[in-house]
């Protein structure tokens, strides 16, 4: 919130919230804008909605037989998170060029 941009055509412009599905349930975080759209956060990648703890659970436990549905149960009832059967599938499927090789 420095105010170094005032009158130069590019000061802050307030802030626009996310939210993130984590291994803690979900969370609601503030990112600042400034008016010309030049300032990118750093903590979390653009368009991406959950952590990547709960993708490597999901895959890993694919990986061990359980089917997308259990899967799709499990992560809800034990991070409150949830995850469509489908979505599950379409995660699951960045291991097949893994299995491949």
């Amino acid at each position: 919130y420095a105010r170094a941009g005032w009158n130069t055509g590019n000061s802050r412009n307030g802030v626009y919230f996310r939210k993130v599905d984590t291994q803690f349930g979900e969370i609601e975080i503030q990112v600042p804008r400034d008016r010309n759209g030049m300032f990118h956060q750093h903590t979390l990648p653009d368009y991406k909605q959950h952590s990547d703890v709960l993708e490597n659970m999901i895959i890993k436990l694919y990986s061990k037989g359980v089917t997308t549905r259990e899967i799709a149960d499990l992560i809800e009832k034990m991070y409150g998170s949830h995850y469509s059967p489908a979505q599950v599938s379409n995660i699951s499927k960045q291991m097949i060029p893994k299995v491949e090789a």
